[in-house]
């Protein structure tokens, strides 16, 4: 795959996209076979692969330029300001929706957020996108509120040219860091949350909760965990760092217990929002911390299932050790960084690992992710 910014050297964060998508996945497969290389294995699945280009659901577009040229993307290595709006990751409509944003920020007058002389006023603009509707979340991130009254009196306009963009907010961030967001989230507009939806599942983003960035390969993953425990046919599942509960609404029945942990309340209101619009009852919505509920979990409801999605860092030794102790009779581990996962699987004992399959959720990078099926020893 070709890219103008990558062959100017003025993004690169694409770093493998001069291989074929092929030769890229087997880049990867080989990474997770040498860091499984004293991990006894079952079954190696074969990888899961998507599109080269437009699959991309999210742009997190730092403002810079000036009020009167404003340039919606990065820093090149070499300093310089450059426009993202034509990045191939992105689909065409949003790309074309990404340079009408540019022209919304000249036409409100915004200033960019300057960070050498902490100065201006807009900092990013995050645009997401809905793959079942086309739809749109926009959320403008200022640094004070000083900026929503011009934002406000040109988002008439915009809203008449762009009606699928359903949810706009601002969010405030006045720390002068290199953070993407502030605590603060102000709605301009009357939703709230955007739709999405995965398979037959319905799903809620939220400006704060985590939702999968590659929509193709998130519905491949969610759909392969939901056949991996139908096989297992369980009476009770946890899923903890369920997020908007993907992994644990996918897996679920009527006839299935469900308890979802997560320590954001925002995406905790999405995963009940889905479980009602499914006619889920049977269902445990909590916003807590995943590692302190497993280690209060009562052996009395055990579930036969224990779902864990954790961030890059993994689970860590303190979960390894209590998923040890309390010996559910399968594990469905999915991890976005196979080093930490590597690490977790060699700390949790009484378990053989019967699946494995990659997915390519982030091609041209080194990034990928995997998921993994423990079940317990007899």
């Amino acid at each position: 795959m070709k890219c103008a910014y990558f062959d100017a050297k003025q993004c690169l964060s694409c770093r493998n996209i001069e291989m074929p998508l092929s030769a890229q996945l087997a880049a990867k497969s080989a990474v997770l076979g040498e860091l499984f290389a004293d991990i006894s294995v079952e079954q190696w699945l074969p990888p899961i692969s998507g599109p080269e280009s437009g699959f991309r659901n999210k742009a997190k577009m730092v403002v810079l330029g000036a009020a009167h040229q404003p340039i919606l993307g990065l820093v090149s290595p070499s300093g310089q300001p450059v426009s993202l709006c034509d990045c191939s990751l992105y689909p065409p409509e949003m790309q074309q929706l990404l340079h009408r944003l540019e022209r919304f920020v000249r036409q409100a007058g915004i200033p960019p957020y300057r960070v050498d002389k902490q100065k201006g006023e807009l900092k990013y603009i995050l645009l997401t996108r809905s793959q079942v509707r086309g739809e749109y979340m926009l959320r403008f991130v200022l640094r004070s509120t000083t900026a929503i009254e011009r934002i406000e009196r040109e988002l008439s306009t915009l809203l008449s040219e762009y009606p699928q963009i359903k949810v706009v907010s601002v969010n405030l961030q006045p720390v002068h860091m290199a953070i993407l967001e502030g605590d603060e989230e102000i709605f301009l507009s009357e939703a709230t949350r955007l739709e999405e939806r995965f398979n037959d599942v319905p799903l809620f983003i939220r400006p704060k909760s985590f939702f999968q960035t590659h929509p193709e390969i998130a519905e491949k993953l969610y759909q392969t965990a939901r056949e991996w425990t139908a096989q297992l046919q369980p009476s009770a599942i946890w899923d903890l760092f369920c997020g908007v509960g993907g992994f644990g609404l996918h897996c679920a029945s009527k006839q299935i217990a469900l308890t979802g942990i997560e320590i954001e309340p925002e995406a905790i209101a999405c995963a009940k929002m889905s479980a009602a619009a499914m006619g889920l009852k049977n269902v445990q919505f909590t916003a807590l911390d995943s590692t302190e509920f497993a280690r209060g979990g009562d052996a009395q409801d055990k579930p036969d299932l224990i779902i864990v999605n954790p961030p890059r860092r993994g689970i860590g030794e303190a979960l390894c050790h209590s998923l040890s102790q309390f010996a559910p009779k399968a594990i469905l581990y999915s991890s976005c960084n196979p080093y930490s996962l590597a690490k977790d699987l060699q700390q949790i004992n009484g378990y053989r690992i019967t699946k494995v399959q990659l997915f390519d959720m982030f091609p041209h990078t080194d990034h990928f992710e995997v998921l993994v099926m423990l079940q317990r020893e007899i």
